[in-house]
């Protein structure tokens, strides 16, 4: 799919507590022994977490590390979203993670900016080359799209508005990606698009979030956990063998690295790493 260096990421978000700072931090620290290309930072919904998320990645680049906010831009007005990468490219960030992002709870209007193609073209518009500017990819479709081919067209429009690269949600069906990659590349679409990689912790949650996200969890993987009950060390075991075979069958397959959904901890996507040989 791709001739250019595989990019490994992992992604954190911002800690709302002195705890949780200390937290990531070490989580920072033991993943950052695998030398990723960069660490990305969320950024809440309507801006919820923009201190947070600069302050993030600030803190990441002091220790030598490179690090790519994310910026979403559903709620905002341009005025906004200019000062924010203003202050950004004021502290010397060049990459970025450009999103939609979600409408927050009791929002009625979109605000200035509807699709991320529109933020996408903003950036550009405003900086130029400045950032390097990284997009979502759904292979298994966005929850909201009216279509399986309006997804795919709106993805087309990021990648035309100026989009370097893509990263994915996550995933548990590899065919899903390599689907996607097939269809867009069929429609001229030739940046790297990186899958995104969930590790799994906490079964039940995962379920609930893949639900409101449009992830297919697999009916035979839901139904060999549900028999685990309460049995931690099970459900940590075969969650750690299907995420590894998921990575070697992507990374064999041609993708062009992985980037790893870490939840702030560090432990199982060490392991898996550790698994993969990388």
């Amino acid at each position: 799919m791709t001739q250019t260096p595989r990019t490994f990421s992992f992604e954190f978000f911002p800690p709302k507590t002195p705890e949780g700072v200390a937290k990531l931090r070490t989580t920072r620290q033991q993943l950052a022994q695998f030398k990723p290309q960069f660490f990305s930072v969320t950024f809440g919904a309507g801006g919820t977490t923009r201190d947070g998320t600069l302050s993030t990645v600030l803190e990441i680049r002091s220790e030598g590390q490179a690090a790519a906010p994310h910026l979403s831009c559903i709620g905002s007005t341009r005025e906004n979203i200019a000062a924010i990468l203003n202050e950004y490219r004021a502290n010397g960030i060049r990459h970025l993670v450009a999103l939609r992002g979600d409408i927050p709870s009791g929002m009625v209007a979109a605000g200035e900016f509807r699709y991320a193609n529109e933020l996408v073209a903003f950036i550009r518009a405003e900086h130029g080359d400045h950032f390097h500017i990284e997009v979502a990819a759904y292979p298994e479709f966005h929850p909201q799209a009216r279509s399986a081919e309006d997804d795919l067209a709106n993805f087309v429009r990021k990648v035309q508005a100026g989009a370097d690269s893509a990263m994915t949600q996550y995933f548990f069906n590899a065919d899903s990606y390599f689907r996607f990659v097939d269809e867009v590349r069929a429609r001229g679409v030739d940046i790297p698009i990186v899958p995104g990689i969930m590790p799994i912790s906490n079964f039940g949650q995962l379920c609930r979030f893949s639900d409101m996200c449009g992830a297919e969890v697999p009916r035979w993987l839901r139904l060999r956990m549900q028999a685990y009950y309460d049995d931690a060390a099970s459900i940590r075991a075969l969650g750690l063998d299907v995420v590894t075979e998921l990575c070697d069958r992507l990374l064999q397959g041609g993708a062009p690295g992985l980037h790893f959904y870490t939840l702030n901890q560090a432990g199982l996507v060490s392991t898996i790493w550790q698994r993969l040989g990388l």
